[in-house]
């Protein structure tokens, strides 16, 4: 990959959209992690105002050490940048109280709950992009977002523009050293931070993101009894996490009603 020209791409990218969509600027939520780090600093690259906004919703003390360390290293390089703690876990236990339910009846209570996390999340990104008139920026990249669907419908995946949702999980990684990401965070386990235990994202996904990438290298070119052992193993995860996922990058269903309902004939 041509690093460098890819950052350059991107960047203009943003300009040209900012320009066409008659923006201010470009909001971006920071959590720790590569993609957002890698997002926030392109969006910082243009030169345009960029917020970053730190939400913490019962975060662990190491993500939100990483958050706020970046963003102090954007600060000091780029002018353009300031930076909003919004610390969300105040909001989140009031709604976690009030939805109370019994887990032993609702085994996907937690799973719930961890999604709320990214939608609150996501309605705070629009609330302050709407009044600064800024675009809420995707953090996703294409392994999460077109792959296996390892995004909350409505939450991290609800954005206005996706910077990096052509590049795979490795190629963020080569994106983030020559962009200089802090040290802390290229070699932090990626994580969601959506859990109050540790999870990380093979833990939940069962598969590293190099092999979820060399998955969709072959999907739809080989069957599963192509292969055997742990690559075997790493596409029947593959073509199940994304067949699971297709509710959340196809058009909502639309009932079309007959005309001759709708003209009374």
């Amino acid at each position: 990959m041509q690093t460098q020209a890819v950052i350059d791409h991107i960047t203009g990218w943003l300009k040209d959209y900012h320009a066409a969509a008659h923006s201010k600027g470009f909001v971006v939520g920071v959590s720790g992690g590569i993609d957002s780090a890698v997002v926030s600093i392109l969006a910082a690259r243009t030169g345009l105002p960029t917020l970053l906004l730190e939400m913490p919703i019962r975060q662990k003390e190491d993500q939100r050490e990483r958050a706020l360390a970046h963003i102090e290293d954007l600060k000091q390089r780029f002018p353009n940048v300031k930076a909003l703690s919004v610390d969300l876990t105040p909001s989140f236990n009031t709604f976690a109280e009030t939805v109370e339910v019994d887990e032993s009846e609702y085994p996907a209570k937690q799973l719930a709950l961890a999604n709320a996390r990214s939608r609150l999340r996501m309605t705070t990104l629009y609330y302050y992009g709407q009044i600064n008139g800024f675009l809420v920026t995707g953090t996703g990249n294409k392994v999460e977002d077109f792959g296996v669907g390892f995004f909350t419908k409505y939450g991290d995946g609800g954005v206005d523009i996706s910077p990096i949702g052509d590049l795979l999980k490795t190629q963020v990684y080569e994106l983030a050293a020559e962009l200089e990401v802090i040290e802390s965070i290229q070699k932090a386990q990626p994580t969601d931070g959506l859990w109050d235990t540790d999870r990380t994202d093979e833990q939940q996904m069962g598969a590293t993101y190099p092999e979820l990438e060399w998955a969709m290298s072959v999907h739809g070119w080989n069957r599963p009894e192509d292969f055997e052992g742990r690559q075997r193993e790493v596409l029947e995860i593959y073509i199940r996490l994304h067949q699971a996922m297709q509710h959340k990058i196809n058009p909502i269903p639309v009932c079309e009603i007959p005309l001759k309902l709708l003209n009374g004939s």
